[in-house]
């Protein structure tokens, strides 16, 4: 199906974690128009079956589409593992799918990292696919990943740069698994919000890397590749949760950075 360059750019995820990767494509790309999609009935995806997670990917994934999305961006590490491929072949020619985990993984291989460690939630760890992804680029790499399941919570709650966050912090990085490492991968939409006190706890002498740079470059990359790039935004962005209350609108303001406004969008009615 022919795509158009004013079509807008579809981004998804398990809540409003994904709107750190929304506001690095807002930033860079500016005429194009954002249709955003937070899963607030089923969040988190860390802690749900990869059965669960595919059903709600596609559903969200088939309302972006009837929204004329050329592309859909999956802004969550969960549902990049567990949805990605299948997303691929279900939706074959109806649009451009970009996940978080691949752009994060060729970055790491290109910078010749020899230790790295990965923190994310537990279906994201539990799925393999940063270690198995680096290891098939490049065996050598050795991979320490580890589940940090309070992480995503306790920042949709608001606690980070406290004594809270601190503390929770500091027990996961602790772990023997995240030792003697040259990079850390923060691999959830979640994570950038605590990147500076991740890299306090190193003291700067380990690399921090999260999704959100690599995934705007990669989505500037294939509409330049593809000439999907707009040329200028016909109509304003939208944000859409599929339950709404007023601690999400609060609690997005602070993911993306500016003032945005929520929409309540029951697509599991």
């Amino acid at each position: 199906m022919k795509k158009s360059p004013y079509q807008p750019i579809g981004i998804f995820d398990s809540g409003i974690g994904g709107l750190t990767v929304a506001n690095a494509i807002h930033k860079a790309l500016p005429q194009e128009r954002l249709i955003y999609f937070g899963d607030t009935v089923h969040l988190p995806y860390g802690d749900k079956s990869a059965d669960a997670i595919r059903y709600y990917s596609l559903r969200i994934s088939k309302f972006l589409l009837e929204q004329d999305c050329k592309m859909i961006i999956i802004a969550c590490n969960s549902a990049s593992s567990a949805a990605y491929d299948m997303l691929l072949d279900f939706f074959e020619g109806k649009a451009l799918f970009v996940n978080v985990v691949d752009p994060l993984v060729n970055e790491v291989v290109a910078r010749g990292f020899e230790k790295v460690g990965v923190i994310a939630t537990k279906a994201t760890i539990h799925s393999g696919i940063y270690r198995n992804k680096i290891k098939a680029l490049n065996q050598k790499v050795r991979v320490s990943q580890l589940a940090t399941p309070l992480l995503a919570p306790m920042i949709e709650e608001g606690f980070f740069s406290g004594d809270i966050s601190k503390s929770v912090i500091e027990t996961y990085l602790k772990h023997p698994d995240l030792q003697d490492i040259d990079a850390l991968l923060l691999a959830c939409t979640h994570y950038p919000l605590i990147r500076q006190e991740i890299n306090d706890f190193y003291n700067g002498k380990v690399a921090i890397l999260d999704s959100t740079d690599v995934v705007r470059d990669e989505v500037l990359r294939l509409l330049e590749q593809e000439e999907l790039l707009s040329p200028k935004r016909m109509t304003s962005d939208a944000f859409y949760v599929s339950d709404y209350t007023t601690s999400f609108e609060e609690t997005a303001k602070t993911f993306y950075g500016e003032d945005i406004r929520l929409e309540a969008m029951h697509i599991w009615i």
